[in-house]
C-alpha cells in the first residue's frame, strides 16, 4: 500500500535527518518567542523596549538575507546550515548564562536577537535550495506541507505553550535554558547529514566554473532582474512587504498587551493563543499537502492570505479569550495554506540555479519592513488606541491581495503555467524566460 502523499518525503534519508533537526530547532524558536518577551518584561521593559529587541532580530535578517541567498548558491549548503545552528546555540547559551548569573541586560537581548536574525538570513535560503536536490518534484508540495504543519505546531503552539508554563512556574531564565537545549540537539542531528547529497551548487561543494567567474553583484543583479520581470513573483513580494508592515508589529509586540489589558490574561494565556494560531496553520498545511497542487494555485494563495487577515480588524474590540482564539486560528490556517503553495511554487517555477537568490529576495522584500513594523508598534500604541492599529492591519491586507491578483494577472498566469504536468515542463519555460530577461 503506497504511503499517504503527505508522508512520501520521509522515504529519503537526508530529508529525515534535515526535518528532524528543523523540528527541534523551530520548537526552540517557539520557546524563545515567549521567553524573550517575558525576559524583557522581567528586566523592567515595556512595549517600547520589547519593540527594540524584536526589531533587532528583523534588522539582522533583512540586512544579511541577500548575502544568505548568494551564499546558498555558491557555498556548501550543508555547512551553512550547521554553522547557523552552531551560532544559534552559542548565542542562546550566552543569554542563558548571563540570565542565571543576574548579569543580563536589555542590550544583551537585543544583540542576541540581532545575531539570531543574521543566522536566519543564511539558513532559510539554503534550506529552500536544498529540498529540490534531495526530493523529486512530486514530493516538494508534501515536504513544504510537512514543514508548514510542524512549524505552527512546534514554533507557534507547543514551544510557546511550554515556555509560557516554564515562565509562570519557574522564570524566564529557565525558559531560555530550554531553548539552549533545543539548539544543542538540533546541532548534533545536523551533523548526520550526508555531505554527498547536500553540497551546492555543483553537488561537490564547489561553485560551478560559470558561477566562480561571476561577481557577487552580478549574481545579485541576476536574481533581481528575474524577480522584477516575473509579475506573479514581484507582486506577491510587494503584497508580502506591505502586509508585514501592518501585521508583524501588532501580532509580535502588541498582542501580549491585548492579552493583559483586554483579556486579563498572563503568559500562559498568551502562549496558548499563539498555540491556537499554530494549530490552525498546522491543520491547513497538512490538508494542503495531502492533495495535489490546485489548478488555481495563485488565486487560492492570494485569497487565503487576504481573507485570513480580515478578522484581525476586530481583535482590538474583543474581550473574550475564545473570540480572539477563533480569529488567530483562522489567521493561522489561511496563512498555512498560502505558505505551502508559495514554497512549492518557488521550487517548481524558479530556475534551479536562481533558487537560493530568489529565496533570499523573497525574505528580503517580504521582511524589509519587519523591523520597521516592530519598532513602530510600541510607539504607535502610545499615540493611538491598540484597536485602531489592528483595524487598519485587518483592512489593508485584504485590499492589497486583490490589487496583487489584478496587477500581476495571476488568474491568466496560472492557466498559462499549469504545474500538474511536472517540474520539468515549467522549469524549462521559466528558464527560457529568465535567459530572455538577460
Amino acid at each position: 500500500m503506497p504511503a499517504p502523499r503527505a508522508l512520501r518525503p520521509f522515504a529519503h534519508r537526508e530529508y529525515r535527518v534535515l526535518i528532524a533537526a528543523l523540528a527541534v530547532s523551530i520548537f526552540g524558536s517557539g520557546m524563545w518567542a515567549v521567553a524573550m518577551v517575558y525576559q524583557v518584561i522581567h528586566l523592567g521593559g515595556g512595549p517600547l523596549e520589547l519593540s527594540l529587541v524584536a526589531a533587532a532580530a528583523g534588522v539582522g535578517l533583512v540586512a544579511f538575507v541577500l548575502a544568505g541567498g548568494i551564499a546558498a548558491d555558491r557555498l556548501p549548503q550543508r555547512l551553512l546550515i550547521i554553522a547557523v545552528e552552531g551560532t544559534n546555540l552559542a548565542v542562546i547559551a550566552a543569554v542563558t548564562g548571563l540570565s542565571f548569573m543576574g548579569w543580563l541586560q536589555l542590550w544583551h537581548l537585543a544583540a542576541g536577537a540581532f545575531v539570531l536574525g543574521v543566522g536566519a538570513a543564511f539558513f532559510f535560503p539554503a534550506y529552500s535550495a536544498i529540498l529540490p536536490r534531495i526530493l523529486p518534484p512530486e514530493d516538494l508540495l508534501a515536504a513544504n506541507g510537512m514543514e508548514g504543519t510542524m512549524r505552527p505546531i512546534l514554533q507557534q503552539a507547543a514551544g510557546p505553550a511550554l515556555a509560557g508554563i516554564i515562565v509562570a512556574e519557574l522564570s524566564p531564565s529557565h525558559a531560555v535554558a530550554g531553548v539552549a537545549l533545543c539548539h544543542v540537539t538540533a546541532f548534533i542531528v545536523l551533523n548526520f547529514l550526508g555531505q554527498h547529497a547536500l553540497e551546492a551548487p555543483g553537488h561537490d561543494g564547489q561553485p560551478t566554473p560559470e558561477r566562480a567567474k561571476t561577481s557577487v553583484f552580478h549574481d545579485l543583479g541576476e536574481g533581481v532582474r528575474y524577480t522584477v520581470r516575473t509579475p506573479w513573483l514581484l507582486w506577491t513580494l510587494l503584497w508580502a512587504c506591505i502586509s508585514v508592515l501592518f501585521l508583524i508589529g501588532p501580532i509580535e509586540v502588541l498582542l501580549p498587551f491585548v492579552v493583559e489589558d483586554q483579556l486579563g490574561g498572563d503568559s500562559k494565556m498568551f502562549g496558548f493563543l499563539l498555540a491556537i494560531m499554530g494549530v490552525g496553520g498546522a491543520v491547513a498545511s497538512l490538508a494542503t499537502a495531502s492533495f495535489p497542487l490546485p489548478r488555481r494555485y495563485l488565486t487560492l494563495m492570494m485569497v487565503a492570505w487576504g481573507a485570513g487577515a480580515l478578522p484581525l480588524a476586530a481583535v482590538g474590540f474583543m474581550d473574550s479569550f475564545w473570540a480572539v482564539a477563533i480569529v488567530l486560528f483562522v489567521f493561522g490556517a489561511t496563512g498555512g495554506v498560502g505558505m505551502v503553495i508559495w514554497g512549492t511554487l518557488l521550487q517548481r517555477r524558479v530556475p534551479p540555479h536562481l533558487l537560493g537568490r530568489i529565496s533570499s529576495l523573497d525574505f528580503f522584500v517580504s521582511l524589509a519592513l519587519m523591523p520597521v513594523s516592530m519598532a513602530l508598534a510600541g510607539p504607535a500604541a502610545e499615540v493611538v488606541p491598540i484597536w485602531v492599529i489592528f483595524l487598519v492591519a485587518g483592512v489593508v491586507c485584504p485590499v492589497m491581495s486583490v490589487v496583487a491578483l489584478i496587477a500581476a494577472k495571476m488568474p491568466e498566469d496560472e492557466l498559462a503555467h499549469p504545474l500538474d504536468r511536472g517540474r520539468a515542463v515549467v522549469t524549462h519555460q521559466d528558464a527560457r524566460d529568465a535567459s530572455l530577461h538577460e
